[in-house]
């Protein structure tokens, strides 16, 4: 099915049974959401005490300020801040390049060359890239059309997401050849709480060219 090594973010994680399980299919990265609007909300206690060998531990902000991004950082045991709000350059330039995942929602963009542009505005301020679907927050399981964002340029290693499966996976790699894969609610059973099955099989289409 593919014919280049994609990277793996599992996010939305809320228990140690579930990183065991990101942990196990061979994610790279696990991700922790901290808004409390969010049915997968976490703690920073709760993160901390969350072992995730071998993996890069994200955390999803919205409307923290730039120090209580840095804290929650320190205290959580993070490697990236997904910048999942209105962050501007400034918030991004504080953090530091090598710590921000900068999310970008293709759907406020008329064409890809606005898009494009804006990556190019941040690419100095960032490590990676998260095209969500929608015009705004994350985790809602809906898709996007993945032929916009086709031979989108290098500028960074980019992400996608939005309502990502077993049943669209497939679809998704081969509409659009991202770098990388953000899982949340397409592979859950309940808000929060990840499916064994779904993640294995999306892992199986993942790893192995012969399925699916």
């Amino acid at each position: 099915m593919l014919d280049k090594e994609i990277f793996v973010k599992v996010c939305g994680i809320t228990s140690q049974h579930d990183a065991d399980l990101c942990v196990r299919y061979d994610a790279d990265f696990v991700g922790f959401i901290f808004h409390d609007k969010s049915p997968r909300n976490m703690t920073v206690e709760k993160v901390r005490a969350i072992e995730t060998p071998t993996l890069m531990r994200t955390g999803v902000f919205v409307d923290q300020t730039v120090d209580e991004v840095k804290r929650t950082m320190q205290h959580a045991r993070l490697n990236l801040a997904q910048l999942h709000g209105d962050q501007d350059i400034e918030f991004c330039k504080a953090l530091g390049k090598t710590r921000v995942m900068k999310v970008f929602w293709p759907d406020r963009y008329a064409t890809r060359e606005e898009l494009e542009a804006d990556m190019e505005r941040f690419a100095p301020y960032s490590r990676f890239y998260l095209f969500d679907a929608g015009t705004g927050g994350g985790g809602h399981g809906k898709g996007q059309d993945w032929s916009f964002l086709a031979g989108l340029r290098g500028i960074k290693t980019w992400f996608i997401a939005g309502g990502l499966g077993p049943d669209t996976i497939k679809q998704a790699i081969m509409g659009c050849n991202p770098c990388g894969l953000d899982l949340n609610s397409g592979v859950e059973s309940a808000p929060g709480v990840k499916s064994e099955e779904k993640l294995k099989a999306v892992f199986d289409m993942i790893h192995n060219p012969l399925v699916g």
